[in-house]
């Protein structure tokens, strides 16, 4: 069992701070699953053969991804210092978001539900 209360033990979790440059997208018009073909692509990639496969991918979540793989760059450059020829993609990953539901009329008074699925897609990269 852990040591001290748990207001103590919360504390000493949320001081450790991750400070590898990142990106997140929150809100993403795709499904977790059509972002997750994109993801595994890049994945452990570095950034220049990243942003070469997310340039000629036909994906519609690709283009998402690769602004989000600039935005977290930039990041990198401005707040971190870091230069981009030595990052490489350490983590990426796709959370389900908030669903819309629609209604698609059908026949004889029926109707069927549409799930428009939305994703918060998040990107690390770290230095080699």
């Amino acid at each position: 069992m852990a040591k001290g209360h748990r207001s103590q033990i919360k504390r000493e979790r949320n001081a450790v701070k991750d400070t590898r440059p990142s990106a997140k997208l929150s809100y993403a018009r795709v499904s977790v699953q059509k972002a997750c073909f994109v993801l595994d692509a890049i994945r452990g990639k570095d950034v220049t053969t990243a942003l070469a496969i997310l340039t000629y991918n036909p994906r519609y979540a690709s283009s998402l991804i690769l602004k989000l793989l600039k935005s977290a760059v930039a990041n990198a450059e401005n707040n971190n210092g870091m230069k981009a020829e030595n990052l490489y993609v350490a983590e990426c990953y796709a959370n389900k978001g908030p669903t819309m539901k629609r209604i698609r009329p059908r026949a004889q008074g029926r109707a069927y539900r549409i799930e428009k699925r939305m994703s918060h897609i998040t990107l690390v990269l770290d230095e080699k």
